[in-house]
């Protein structure tokens, strides 16, 4: 699969590098990424080199002290500037450790992989439901499947709800919606037909009692 991505937003980022919009945004606030990694402009910005270094440094803060990973992040940076090349990148930290980063920058790119895959998963029609983000090939809104994910729904009852649906289309429903959250408050989900439950006057009047 070929790679689209020449920068992410701080969600995108955030859900490629394995942490939190907070920490991303942190590692910018902190200056701890070189500049040529991130942008500033109207939004932030970051490519997608940034997203490893950012999971390194997190990933070894319980081994490596701040200054040491900062070195080790602008000496990978400089020596190692292509994508690829990082994978091989043998970094120095002293005479004594030498820093491999390749398990690291496989874990980054199986999720980068999996967000495109995600984002060419979904798409927006003004003929399907107005423009609301659906899975490709259904009216299925992709934002109503990723809440499901996200409230732990059981595996068993989301393919009794979606059963056009497979597993790995789930995890991506949920990635896609971390990686482009919804502004504003997120809608109240609408139960299928076949769930909706009525509730008397009485039952009501029962239950106040």
């Amino acid at each position: 699969m070929e790679m689209a991505f020449d920068s992410l937003t701080t969600t995108e980022a955030a859900v490629v590098a394995g942490v939190s919009v907070d920490d991303v945004n942190r590692t910018i606030d902190r200056r701890i990424l070189p500049e040529s990694l991130y942008s500033m402009t109207a939004v932030r910005t970051l490519k997608r080199d940034a997203c490893l270094w950012i999971a390194f440094w997190f990933e070894t803060s319980e081994w490596l002290t701040p200054n040491a990973r900062q070195r080790v992040i602008l000496d990978g940076s400089s020596r190692c500037p292509s994508w690829t090349a990082l994978r091989s990148c043998k970094l120095q930290e002293s005479r004594m450790i030498e820093v491999g980063i390749q398990e690291l920058w496989d874990d980054v790119n199986a999720r980068l992989e999996e967000l495109q895959s995600a984002q060419e998963m979904v798409v927006e029609d003004p003929e399907i439901l107005s423009g609301t983000p659906v899975i490709q090939g259904t009216r299925i809104p992709v934002y109503e499947v990723a809440s499901l994910v996200e409230e732990k729904t059981p595996m068993d009852e989301l393919k009794e709800l979606y059963p056009r649906l497979s597993e790995r289309q789930f995890r991506l429903a949920s990635v896609y919606a971390k990686a482009r959250p919804l502004r504003g408050r997120p809608k109240r989900r609408s139960l299928p037909e076949s769930d909706i439950i009525s509730v008397s006057k009485k039952h009501l009047r029962g239950a106040s009692v």
